[in-house]
């Protein structure tokens, strides 16, 4: 290999910048080598370089290191979906790595083979110390300090062939006496060598774990609609669940991480980590406690006033600045949703660089879904034409997305929407893809904004790339704006921050008040709700913390119905016929009910239970509330019209039984309040054993509602009653007009 002497001028050149010799590198341009100034420097150079020699771990040429690489590579491919590249070797590192383990597992079974501890750690560190093996590579030895003696290989070039050449100096550790050739050599630093050095420098952390996070150190502490935090070390981030089961680990991958460790920008997200667990795949970046920008923009009850706008632009004009300065380039997918306000009001842009995820991502998804996604309002129209075929991201592409989202700042509403000619996404999509000599853009006018905000959106928008400024042509213009605004004064960082607490002070005002009411409406109709399943003394106790203790009561009146024939006409009804038959025959009787002092204890299928006397006693009062509610219900019944069986009459059998019961609270989820005793079960069979169309009553309950004197009552005889044996049973038909009560 050779160069001519311009060439290895050039690259002379290139390595005084990068070592930092900017005082020669200033002075002399490539093509002046003619120079005797630069001619002594060049001299100097290549004799600095001409002793350079390469070291690197011994490589067997043994069939059994051949076979240990093919398998190697192998299960790299097969377990780990890696592919080394051609003619690429596996690095006799891995020898190394391979007998480590090797050695840990021999010193561990003789450990065990003495009777002695395995877990004692000192015991095994000593059966590895100080001996000789034999590993893939060949025989190694650890010295009495366990430290590895590694074979080296030295390697210097060939002058005119550019061959790197074994020297005679390779040594081989386990020889007593061990040579190196002293003859000098002539080694030229190629460029290959320079760009290998500069990218072994770069990417000097990659192997480091740092990035990766176990998806149990991340525990959900916050689940709100756009944004979900965890706890990972303390420390609460934000994460993003990524739509793919697995990605594999490779350089490109790595590489993003570590461009991401490297941002530092405080308009900027901070990067954490990932998770690249198989289906718990997720990025760990910073949480901004105040949401999206998208929230505040779409929450009236937040003023925003010029100057709290332009701070929230200006912040995130830094962060693309910086962005589109740094190894990254590029964000590809700026939206409001994107520009994230932290404790501080300060807006943080997230959501760029990882593009070997992102791109993942997209070609796991259906991309027909995604063709009217929202987020394609701030997309540039030369990469809108393109997707959803290929996904285009370029700094100016940055640019306009910009500009949409200064459309949102002045306007406070959603992209186009606001426009007469608006119908739909997809159709809004179709025009500006499709533009014709004017192209589509909303509307902004500037009589109504600061002209020249309306002026800058108008530029970042064209539709030219090449017409659109960059950013730190935005910096300048938006910096003259707010000086301007300030009577040429800028404000400093605590300026601001204290002019953003005041506005958000005053704001939270009236966001607590508004909070309060519908806190209150909440907790009224909450309230409500739980009066409808428990009776209002008993919630009242359970709101309060207290406990419900069983109560036993002497004497209350119980109603059992149901409908006759209700297997039959669900047999022949649709489950949503059933469903809303059910539902207008228990609505009637609701509103019935909340006419008497009595209490609905449940309903069962077509099964409708009440009781009156408790929880609250009313004397003897409970047998005449039942009794009239009753007839009520009956009357209902007659009139009632099954709604997809307008032509069929529906018919109820009522039992009616007072007696002593036991009533309490049971279950803790959903707590019921429950009735127990004969008297249910009495009840019951009053029901069971009646006839449609009737009120049928125990002896007891007729006993109660003779005092009265008001209702018409007919006695029905001794029947048999299962578990009774045979009971004086009543029907009730009526009642009078009634006297006083």
């Amino acid at each position: 290999m050779s160069y001519t002497m311009n060439g290895f001028a050039r690259f002379y050149i290139e390595v005084v910048k990068y070592f930092g010799w900017s005082d020669i590198a200033n002075i002399y341009d490539a093509n002046d080598y003619r120079s005797n100034l630069f001619g002594t420097s060049f001299q100097a150079a290549r004799k600095a370089y001409e002793t350079v020699m390469v070291a690197r771990p011994r490589r067997p040429e043994d069939l059994q290191f051949a076979w240990f690489e093919a398998e190697v590579k192998r299960r790299a491919m097969t377990e780990y979906n890696f592919m080394w590249e051609k003619d690429h070797e596996v690095s006799p590192m891995n020898i190394g790595l391979y007998d480590s383990f090797i050695l840990y597992a021999l010193a561990l079974n003789e450990t065990i083979a003495a009777g002695e501890n395995p877990r004692d750690g000192q015991r095994v560190v000593n059966r590895m110390w100080n001996r000789t093996l034999v590993g893939i590579g060949g025989p190694f030895y650890i010295n009495p300090n366990g430290d590895r003696v590694v074979d080296f290989t030295l390697l210097d070039m060939v002058p005119g062939t550019g061959q790197f050449k074994a020297d005679t100096g390779s040594s081989d550790t386990l020889a007593s006496e061990r040579q190196y050739s002293s003859k000098p050599t002539r080694v030229w630093l190629s460029r290959r060598t320079l760009r290998h050095f500069l990218r072994v420098k770069a990417e000097a952390d990659i192997p480091s774990n740092w990035w990766r996070v176990r998806s149990e150190d991340i525990h959900v502490t916050i689940q709100m609609p756009s944004v979900m935090s965890s706890t990972r070390r303390g420390t609460v981030v934000h994460v993003r669940k990524l739509m793919v089961k697995t990605v594999p680990i490779d350089r490109a991958l790595l590489l993003e991480i570590k461009q991401m460790r490297e941002i530092t920008c405080p308009n900027l997200t901070h990067f954490f980590g990932v998770c690249p667990e198989t289906g718990k795949m997720c990025v760990l970046t910073e949480f901004c406690a105040r949401g999206h920008l998208q929230d505040i923009l779409q929450n009236d009850a937040m003023k925003l006033d010029w100057d709290f706008k332009l701070s929230l632009i200006q912040d995130i004009v830094e962060g693309m600045t910086y962005l589109h300065a740094s190894s990254i380039g590029v964000h590809g997918q700026l939206t409001d949703s994107r520009c994230m306000i932290d404790g501080r009001f300060v807006l943080k842009i997230t959501g760029f660089g990882l593009n070997c995820l992102n791109e993942a991502e997209m070609r796991n998804a259906r991309l027909e879904s995604d063709m009217f996604s929202p987020e394609l309002l701030w997309m540039a129209p030369e990469h809108l034409r393109l997707y959803p075929a290929s996904r285009q991201r370029s700094q100016a592409g940055d640019v306009y997305s910009f500009a949409v989202i200064l459309y949102e700042m002045c306007t406070r509403a959603e992209p186009f929407t606001e426009e007469s000619w608006y119908t739909s996404i997809g159709d809004t999509l179709e025009r500006i893809k499709n533009c014709g000599i004017k192209p589509y853009r909303p509307i902004l006018n500037e009589h109504e904004h600061i002209p020249e905000l309306v002026q800058l959106a108008n530029q970042c928008w064209e539709e030219l790339p090449s017409d659109r400024p960059t950013f730190q042509n935005v910096r300048k213009v938006l910096r003259k704006i707010r000086m301007t605004r300030n009577n040429g004064a800028s404000k400093n960082v605590l300026d601001v921050l204290l002019q953003r607490m005041e506005q958000y002070a005053t704001n939270l005002e009236g966001m607590v008040e508004e909070k309060t009411q519908a806190f209150l409406e909440e907790k009224k109709r909450s309230e409500e709700l739980l009066y409808k399943v428990l009776p209002r003394s008993v919630a009242d106790q359970l709101r309060m913390g207290h406990s419900v203790n069983p109560e036993a009561f002497e004497c209350v009146t119980i109603y059992f119905s149901d409908i006759v024939g209700f297997t039959t006409i669900s047999a022949n009804s649709t489950p949503f016929q059933v469903v809303d038959l059910l539902n207008d025959l228990y609505t009637c009787f609701d509103a019935i009910i909340e006419n008497y002092d009595v209490y609905k204890v449940e309903t069962i299928g077509d099964a409708y239970m009440v009781v009156s006397g408790l929880p609250e006693r009313n004397g003897n009062e409970h047998v005449r509330q039942i009794a009239r509610m009753s007839l009520d219900i009956l009357h209902s019944v007659r009139q009632f019209v099954i709604r997809h069986k307008p032509d069929e009459q529906l018919t109820a059998r009522i039992g009616l039984h007072s007696g002593p019961v036991c009533a309490g609270v049971v279950g803790r989820k959903m707590p019921r309040y429950c009735l127990f005793g004969d008297t249910v079960n009495t009840a019951s069979r009053m029901e069971s054993n009646g006839k449609a169309m009737t009120i049928h009553i125990s002896e007891s309950t007729m006993e109660l509602l003779l005092p009265f004197g008001t209702f018409t009552i007919e006695e029905r005889g001794i029947i048999e009653v299962k578990g009774k044996g045979r009971v004086r049973t009543f029907w009730l038909e009526n009642e009078s007009e009634t006297q006083g009560n």
